[in-house]
This record gives C-alpha cells, structure tokens and sequence, in this order.
C-alpha cells in the first residue's frame, strides 16, 4: 500500500468512530497475556489505541495502562468509555511520553498504519530496556467452511490481507516491525494465534464489516452494494441466517523485544 493511500485509510475511522466502538471486537485475555509475559514491568501504552477495544482489555487485567491516538472521534469515545485511563493525542510517530517511560508497547488492529521508519525510534524511546512491542490482530478463521465464504464474498475492501490466518502469518513480522536503524534495538520476532470469538447476529456482522477501512473509503454505491451481496450470502447461510452466532476468531499476536541498550545511546544516535 503506498503512502497516500495509508494516509487515506488510517484516517477514515474517525467518521464511523461509534460504529467502531459499537461493533470491533475486542482481544482474546490469552493473546494479551502473552503478549506481556516478558515485560519487564506493569506500565503499558496501548499506541493508536482507536476507541479503547485493547485498552479495556488491558485494564481488566490489572495493568498500568496509557491510551494514545492520533483521532480526535475516536479518542473521544475511548474516554468516554474508559473515564479512568490516561488517554492522549498522540501518535506512533510522535509518542507524548518520557525516554523509557513504560514495559511495553501494544497496538490493537493498528500497528500496519504506523511509518515503521519513524515509529520505530520513536517506540525503541519510549520503552524501558527489555521492554516489548507487540501488535495484536482480529483474524477470521477461515478453515471455517461458512467464513471462507464470507472472505469470498467480501473481497480484500471488507477483508484484508491481515484478516485471515494464513495471510498474517505470510506479511506481519516482515511488514510491520522497525525498519533500518531502529531494527537494532529490538531482538527476533515471535507470533503465536491464540482461540477468540465475537457474538454477533447477521445484520451486527455486517455493521462490523462496514468499519474496516477499504469499505470506509469506497463510494457509497460500491459500498453498500457490496454489503447488500454480504447480507445475502449470511442469509443463505443456516450457520448465520437466524439470531446470534458466534463468529470464529483467532487473536493473532506479534512480539519483539527491546534490547537492553540505555536510551541515552538512541537518542544520541538519532
């Protein structure tokens, strides 16, 4: 995806910002936990953390939690779902945050619209010596039979590149971790997949899908032509045709350590 075009989908949610708040899942307590297991400590910034759907799982565990996001409507439903979180404007690239302030670093859904380049460094800063980053995705199961459908269905606008097992697993590590110089301060990356799943009903699934950036930024006749097919392939479906079902999720996970190097050297260095 070229600059531009990033640039054009990060910033299309803050017009659906309540219907993101609304219907996003949220994060499977086991992919977070593991996420953390290495810390060394409880303070975490939850970075480009939209409406708060990674925060509260973070605050549900117990964790020293800081909410930063770029999105002036989407902030604003963080903090009125979450009143109690330290939540500020801020983004990957421009961290409001002291050298070495927090153990880790996690990105809910957001990670693949940071600019690693400048991100990078700017994460490498913020986390203490060992601390670690990890990016969290929402992925559909698609050995599923009814949900490889619905991917086909759906096509890339609806469902991404990121949205499916297999396709995480080919691009994330490359994709999405520090690039050039800031690569050095972190170690090798790990994934892992971890079982999750959201309640949803035919018409909630298809709100849900209509909050993902490729269907944001398409013309309105294209997209609702497209949820229109949606619908109708969930209702030729028995799995998803009456009442709540339960769509099947993977929290897929991406972790990289900070390496013991004093932030002084990065700064310098930079």
């Amino acid at each position: 995806m070229e600059i531009g075009e990033r640039l054009l989908h990060s910033s299309s949610f803050g017009a659906a910002a309540a219907a993101y708040a609304e219907h996003r899942p949220d994060y499977a307590q086991a992919a977070v936990r593991w996420a953390l297991e290495t810390a060394p400590g409880p303070r975490v910034l939850d970075l480009g953390a939209g409406t708060g759907k990674l925060t509260a799982t973070l605050v549900a565990l117990g964790v020293d939690v800081i909410a930063v996001e770029p999105d002036p409507a989407m902030l604003a439903e963080l903090r009125r779902a979450l009143p109690t979180v330290r939540a500020l404007p801020g983004s990957a690239e421009s961290i409001p945050l002291p050298d070495g302030s927090v153990d880790a670093v996690l990105a809910g859904n957001a990670m693949h619209w940071f600019d690693m380049a400048v991100a990078g460094p700017e994460i490498a800063r913020v986390l203490a010596p060992g601390g670690v980053l990890a990016g969290l995705w929402n992925v559909m199961d698609d050995q599923v039979d009814w949900v490889a459908g619905l991917a086909r269905v759906s096509g890339s606008a609806a469902i991404g590149p990121r949205d499916t097992p297999a396709s995480w697993r080919a691009v994330t590590a490359d994709m999405h971790l520090p690039k050039a110089g800031a690569a050095a301060w972190f170690g090798s990356p790990e994934q892992a997949e971890f079982p999750h799943g959201q309640l949803r009903t035919a018409d909630s699934l298809v709100a849900t899908l209509a909050t993902r950036a490729g269907m944001l930024v398409m013309p309105e006749s294209e997209r609702e032509a497209l949820l229109g097919r949606i619908r109708a392939f969930l209702s030729s479906r028995p799995e998803t045709a009456d009442g709540e079902f339960t769509l099947p999720m993977l929290t897929a996970a991406l972790r990289v350590r900070r390496l013991s190097r004093a932030v002084d050297q990065l700064t310098a260095d930079s």
